[in-house]
């Protein structure tokens, strides 16, 4: 994986004078978040750079710790493809589109994801029922995150 060092710092200065705080981008080679610290708090930039081929390291396994069990082969994660904002509903008066217990077929909306002013509707990946339900509606979530267990029918 080669990263051009001169893109990158004028990437990151753009990204400074416009004052944006996070930015993600991936294609077949490379997979680049840059999230900054908001203002007020201490300078700081979190920078991440992989190939999509690597292996990723999920929190606390760094250390050999916090290892999840693999799952069974009729579970399935649905996962945030983006960072954005994670709602339940399609208005805030509105029912949640999927609830722990609810039955769910595949392509059928499960969540809205708002990143950069857009609504992504999260679909079912497979049929099944809902068994868990790991973001609470309004919070933000970030790339790969679990958002539904789903239990395939």
């Amino acid at each position: 994986m080669n990263v051009d060092i001169e893109k990158l710092e004028r990437l990151l200065d753009v990204l400074a004078d416009r004052e944006i705080a996070e930015f993600e981008h991936e294609d077949e080679h490379l997979r680049i978040r840059i999230v900054r610290a908001h203002r007020g708090a201490p300078p700081s930039t979190s920078l991440t750079v992989t190939s999509p081929a690597a292996t990723s390291i999920a929190p606390g396994q760094a250390d050999g710790g916090g290892k999840e069990a693999a799952l069974p082969d009729d579970v399935v994660d649905v996962t945030s493809p983006f960072v954005g904002t994670f709602y339940r509903s399609p208005t805030p008066d509105a029912p949640p589109f999927a609830d722990v217990g609810s039955v769910v077929r595949k392509g059928q909306t499960l969540c809205i994801v708002e990143a950069m002013k857009l609504m992504n509707e999260i679909e079912a990946e497979c049929s099944g029922t809902i068994v868990d339900v790991f973001v609470q509606n309004g919070k933000t979530v970030e790339y790969g995150q679990k958002l539904y267990r789903i239990k395939k029918t």
